[in-house]
């Protein structure tokens, strides 16, 4: 009796966590379909708002969002990289070329891995992009030293990371994603006061208002920033303070950077 109770408890947890996978798969088919109205205005497409023959290179792919890209705007290629694709990423990219003309390719690979992305991109003959999309990614592309130690002087180093919170170096990220493309789109979620479970605490914190202030000064010196939401504007020092202040109503913003 004992041996057939487990077995019924395990079925029901198995049960249990099929469902929340698929809770969440429908979650980001659906959450990428809302983000994809907050970003379209940030490509910039020809007469019959179209991207033919642009490509795209979309770092820390949902899988989705390509797809909905290659519907509204028809690129003629999208490479997306994650290093921690979904499991529905291989048959999405198959079965994708039944429909849409893009080419679509999901690959597993983190950002970091600078040898595994060269060699994707030269099999795919995409050395440099028309547009670089970075969505609800940025905040996990955290290279700089643990800053922790600043705020508590007893603060030690874990290898899980939870503890440690690692400083945004956007000097080094954002001259990194211009040799890749054109003009870097990034979209972002944020809030503070929330755990981002996408990633142990160390390379995932969202950005705080500080950062966001650090980031936008060195964009504004070194390149062109243009805001697409929560307003339209040109980001310069004059706007800096009304886009700063913007954000602590809103929880995402859009903007995208190009060289002067």
């Amino acid at each position: 009796m004992s041996c057939k109770k487990d077995y019924l408890v395990e079925r029901l947890l198995k049960s249990r966590e099929d469902l929340d996978d698929l809770s969440n798969n429908l979650q980001t088919w659906i959450d990428s379909l809302e983000e994809l109205s907050e970003i379209e205005g940030a490509f910039e497409t020809d007469k019959k708002r179209k991207l033919h023959g642009k490509t795209i290179l979309d770092i820390g792919t949902d899988c989705v969002k390509p797809l909905y890209i290659a519907f509204k705007f028809e690129p003629h290629k999208i490479i997306g990289i994650n290093e921690n694709l979904y499991s529905f990423a291989s048959d999405l990219e198959q079965k994708s070329k039944l429909f849409i003309r893009t080419k679509v390719r999901l690959y597993n690979c983190s950002f970091f891995d600078e040898e595994t992305r060269s060699k994707i991109l030269t099999k795919e003959k995409q050395a440099t992009s028309d547009f670089v999309l970075v969505s609800k990614t940025l905040h996990h592309l955290r290279t700089g030293d643990c800053i922790a130690k600043e705020r508590d002087k007893e603060h030690e180093h874990r290898k899980d990371e939870e503890s440690c919170i690692y400083k945004f170096e956007e000097q080094e990220i954002f001259q990194d994603l211009l040799e890749l493309g054109k003009r870097v789109i990034v979209y972002e979620y944020f809030c503070p006061h929330e755990k981002d479970d996408d990633k142990v605490r160390g390379r995932g914190g969202y950005f705080t208002m500080d950062e966001w202030l650090r980031i936008f000064r060195h964009l504004v010196e070194n390149y062109r920033v243009e805001f697409i939401e929560p307003l339209r504007c040109h980001l310069d020092e004059k706007e800096l303070e009304m886009v700063i202040a913007k954000l602590r109503q809103v929880d995402f913003i859009c903007f995208y950077v190009e060289a002067k």
